[in-house]
């Protein structure tokens, strides 16, 4: 049964669902932040379209600077604009920023705990036939082992556009990751959204294995426990759209109730979501656990959903790799 509390669209699993891009949800979040407070900017390496920092743009032009290919100098702007009181929020494709200007990120910004808001686009292997190299699968990884630093990780395009409100209203910096491909917009505006905070999209009457995603993979993952349901598997679905910092208790509950944990991440296994989790769990309540990520590995050009299946980050694979905690 799916938890009340979570207050998805009526029918989650509908082939008619809507499908957005995440990065849609930062273009709508940074308007809506703005018209609530004249003092957010936003500043795009030559990328406004790609990013939808363009929306903003067309709102508020006088409160956008377009900074071109120079993204180690679009990160110190921001730490500039944020010492005199300004709310930035810096643009880019993941693998540029925080890729290529993350020193800059740690040491004028995180070092400094100034409130600029670094959102990484394209993120993961379904930004799709652009590659490796536009693939970016380390950032959850460089950006949640900086002080001060918040990483978000939003699942849809409605909890990406209250994931860059909350993230406007933090005082400090927030790091937020975004995806290129269309994805299912499964959460509505009453679902709730809060930083630290997990959501509980699924829990059975006697759970067997918690599979705790973020992202777009938490649909997935939500789609696999109804796999497993329809088998007696009972379960519980976590959405972790906040890696940093992580909803401990909602996790450790999660743990103790059923003894097995998938993790599941668009990243690297090592470093990432599932490193965290793992990290925790073992100094509180340690339990089996199976990371589901890439596996020391880059991406490759292919359509989203292929590459998806390919990594084994699909329903079927996470539905599968409880399976395997099960039968151990």
């Amino acid at each position: 049964m799916i938890a009340t509390t979570a207050k998805l669209v009526a029918d989650p699993f509908s082939k008619d669902l809507e499908k957005k891009s995440t990065r849609d949800g930062f273009g709508t979040g940074t308007v809506e932040a703005g018209k609530a407070n004249k003092d957010i900017v936003v500043l795009s390496a030559d990328l406004k379209e790609s990013t939808r920092a363009e929306w903003f743009e067309k709102e508020f032009p006088e409160r956008f600077i377009e900074i071109g290919v120079a993204e180690q100098n679009m990160a110190t702007v921001a730490a500039g604009l944020a010492a005199v009181g300004k709310i930035p929020f810096i643009t880019s494709y993941a693998a540029f920023s925080p890729g290529r200007n993350y020193e800059q990120i740690r040491t004028t910004i995180a070092l400094n705990n100034f409130p600029v808001k670094v959102c990484g686009m394209h993120a993961g292997v379904s930004v799709g036939p652009d590659g490796a190299t536009h693939q970016m699968l380390e950032d959850i990884a460089l950006m949640r082992a900086l002080p001060n630093m918040v990483v978000i990780n939003p699942s849809d395009a409605e909890e990406a556009r209250k994931a860059v409100v909350a993230a406007a209203a933090h005082t400090g910096p927030v790091y937020l990751r975004f995806g290129r491909s269309n994805v299912p917009v499964y959460t509505t505006n009453e679902t709730p959204f809060q930083i630290g905070k997990a959501l509980t999209l699924w829990e059975s009457p006697q759970p067997k294995v918690a599979l705790l995603a973020t992202g777009a993979m938490a649909y997935n993952a939500l789609s696999a426990a109804r796999a497993l349901e329809a088998e007696g598997v009972g379960s519980i679905v976590l959405s972790v759209p906040t890696i940093k910092p992580l909803d401990e208790l909602a996790i450790l509950s999660a743990a103790r109730k059923t003894g097995r944990v998938v993790t599941v991440e668009e990243h690297q296994a090592a470093g990432g979501f599932g490193g965290a989790i793992t990290e925790f769990l073992s100094g509180t309540h340690p339990v089996r656990i199976h990371r589901l990520g890439l596996l020391d590995e880059f991406g490759q050009s292919g359509e989203p959903d292929e590459l998806i299946e390919h990594y084994r980050l699909d329903a079927h694979a996470i539905a599968e790799a409880a399976r395997e905690l099960l039968r151990v």
